[in-house]
């Protein structure tokens, strides 16, 4: 037995009967608890403010909001809180915008249960998911994304853009938090997510992609 606490997950679908049938199968982890279900983009962001879920699984084409939009909106909100990314369709730019905009994982719905609970485990614990076919997309030759600072650059959401140029200006947590109205807690989840994408982990390596990508002045 454990005593971990539950996974709190938030659905959001269109359709009732794909809804029912992902909470079926999520129902079957006693570690996994749907606190919430949406019928459209919009609903999902006014509950996901206000439930704070662990996981929100969204599905990308939605009524109201698109996933993507609805997921920006929550990232934004609530940058502790991960994402999850549904759809039907593999197509490399959906893959690529949802990287951009921090979600942190993308999963086909023609995938097994047994593969969507280790999705919602994976990316509570940290770490991204995405379903074999997609990687298999990315990784193929008309997949392939540009290394450049530029191209990594739009990775970042306009506020991570904020904070890495406060970082580069040598700025603390407490600072960027004073500079941009927003709490210290949420600079260092910024800070966090942007540091993933860009797989940089000091503050000189920081310092040097944003002077690379023109996003500070080299003075």
């Amino acid at each position: 037995m454990t005593d971990a606490s539950p996974i709190r997950v938030l659905l959001a679908d269109d359709h009732a009967l794909v809804r029912e049938g992902l909470r079926y199968v999520l129902d079957a982890d006693p570690l996994i608890e749907v606190v919430a279900e949406a019928s459209n983009g919009r609903l999902a962001v006014d509950l996901a403010v206000q439930l704070r879920p662990d996981v929100v699984v969204l599905d990308i084409t939605m009524p109201e909001e698109t996933g993507l939009k609805a997921a920006g909106r929550i990232l934004e909100a609530l940058p502790g809180t991960r994402v999850l990314l549904l759809s039907m369709h593999d197509q490399s730019e959906y893959v690529r915008e949802g990287m951009r905009i921090g979600t942190h994982g993308y999963l086909l719905k023609d995938s097994a249960g047994e593969e969507l609970r280790a999705a919602i485990r994976a990316v509570h614990a940290g770490g991204t998911f995405f379903s074999p076919a997609v990687v298999r997309r990315l990784s193929s030759a008309d997949a392939v994304m540009d290394n450049s600072p530029a191209s990594q650059l739009e990775q970042l959401t306009p506020r991570e853009k904020d904070v890495l140029g406060g970082v580069a200006r040598g700025l603390t947590n407490k600072a960027i938090a004073a500079e941009l109205g927003i709490s210290r807690r949420t600079v260092e989840a910024h800070r966090e997510s942007l540091m993933r994408k860009l797989q940089i982990h000091s503050v000189a390596g920081l310092t040097r992609f944003a002077l690379e990508a023109g996003v500070v002045a080299d003075t």
